[in-house]
């Protein structure tokens, strides 16, 4: 026991001022002295007002029992009397029926009493008074009221001396005190720490988190709902950014083999030139359409950086204006001519007569581009690509279609990331970046357009929405 008070003490002194679990347990401290000078106040202080409040309110009760009752016969009146613990004396037409006991109420039974006398003679209906009785010494409420033309009731009771009992609450009420105060700091101390400590361990496994360990764990034994819900979404979120952390590596791995490659192999053949076939023209003419096409690869290597850069900041500014979409999309199939020439690539691109939409032309041309660049990198052997704009009732959806082996279904989620592939390892495209699909998600979110994707094992449909009214 002294042991568990020690560490008690020691336990508070190692807790900062400000903490979590010293405010708690004021709080509940301050909350037990407040409930215990509410207590004084009402059962102290003002427990002989609330006494004779209440006998007032006796009197009043009895004396609406009275006018309600039929007939006023001394059964009747000491029903009443006992029902209210009260006295009562009835007066008038040469009536005289009383419940005087040994309850210390005052007699009336004398005429000239001067009470019964003087409210006789004051022709009221009704009158308190507040007298001290001569024979007991004490306090009494007496209520006088005319019941009839010449009948008259004094209801009294007297207000018991409570000096002796507020005195021996007064001493009970130091020791429920003390007990009190004692019971809240180690109650209260418990409870404290009950809330505090996994809020504790939460934060200590944040400072990890934001060290960059991603091995910290939230999860908590606590029973709380929203401490369990604080665990869940921090683990949710640490989840996300190690995802986020890996893709971010993955993207710099990527991004610097995709640099590497085209600038080793610029230098190689611009050496090659130099040294050995500077002089033969067909050979020179060879290497350096290499270094041009390995140029141009690098320049939309950094160009898509520099867009995903610009949608992600959110610094875009759209130009919204009204396009022909089936043009176009005409505009991005011809950018593909030299596919259908030399490598029998076929487009096959379904839409109704007209189609005017309104959204911001370089960015939507970008988009069916880069999908319609996705879907030749993973179409079939039958090498067919379809795009389809189908008309609804309420907006224009726009599918690209390759014939491709699809994606799986737990792929599907992660396609929209950089340089994301299903096998984690990096893979250059036939005719792209690798940086595409994220342009695509982020040019379509910035319009706020509708978009997704759909797979099976006979192909692959991208999809946006863009309303008519859009």
């Amino acid at each position: 026991m002294k042991n568990k008070i020690s560490n008690f003490f020691e336990d508070l002194k190692k807790s900062k001022k400000n903490s979590l679990k010293i405010y708690i347990w004021l709080f509940l401290i301050g909350f037990s002295i407040f409930i215990l000078c509410f207590l004084w106040l009402f059962q102290i202080i003002f427990l002989g007002t609330y006494y004779k409040s209440y006998k007032t309110e006796e009197l009043d009760k009895a004396a609406t029992d009275l006018r309600q009752a039929v007939t006023l016969d001394t059964d009747t009146i000491e029903n009443i009397a006992q029902k209210r613990d009260i006295c009562i004396e009835i007066y008038g037409n040469n009536t005289y029926v009383s419940t005087i006991s040994n309850k210390g109420c005052m007699e009336f039974g004398n005429k000239n009493f001067k009470v019964k006398k003087d409210f006789i003679d004051s022709g009221l209906l009704e009158q308190h008074y507040n007298l001290i009785n001569d024979k007991f010494q004490n306090e009494t409420l007496i209520y006088a009221l005319k019941l009839d033309k010449n009948i008259y009731a004094f209801i009294n009771a007297s207000l018991e001396p409570l000096d002796s009992t507020i005195t021996i609450l007064s001493n009970q009420f130091i020791f429920t005190t003390i007990i009190v105060l004692i019971l809240s700091l180690v109650i209260g101390y418990f409870i404290s720490r009950k809330l505090s400590k996994p809020i504790t361990k939460i934060s200590d496994e944040a400072k990890k988190l934001a060290d960059g360990n991603f091995s910290a764990n939230f999860k908590t034994s606590s029973d709380i709902y929203e401490i369990s819900e604080l665990a869940d979404s921090l683990n949710y979120a640490k989840d996300e950014l190690f995802k986020t952390e890996s893709l971010k590596r993955d993207l710099m791995a990527n991004v610097s083999h995709d640099l590497k490659t085209p600038l080793t192999m610029i230098k190689a053949y611009a050496e090659m030139v130099r040294d050995i076939t500077y002089n033969n023209k067909e050979k020179r003419e060879e290497n350096l359409n290499t270094i041009i096409d390995e140029t141009d690869r690098l320049t939309l290597l950094v160009n898509d950086i520099l867009d995903l850069s610009a949608t992600q900041s959110g610094n875009t500014t759209l130009n919204i204006e009204e396009i022909d979409l089936i043009e176009l999309i005409n505009q991005v199939i011809k950018r593909f001519n030299i596919l259908t020439t030399k490598e029998n690539y076929h487009f096959i691109f379904n839409h109704p007569d007209k189609v005017i939409i309104k959204a911001d032309n370089k960015r939507l041309y970008q988009v069916i581009y880069n999908l319609v660049n996705n879907a030749i990198n993973y179409t079939g052997d039958d090498k067919k690509i379809y795009i389809n704009i189908i008309e609804e009732k309420h907006k224009y959806k726009i599918e690209i279609k390759d014939t491709g082996k699809g994606i799986k279904k737990e792929d599907i989620k992660h396609i929209w990331d950089k340089y994301y592939h299903s096998d984690k390892k990096h893979k250059r495209n036939n005719y792209g970046t690798g940086l595409g699909l994220s342009i695509v998600k982020n040019i379509l979110q910035t319009h706020n357009f509708k978009y997704g994707v759909t797979s099976s094992n006979k192909g692959s449909t991208f999809y946006f929405e863009i309303l008519k009214d859009n």
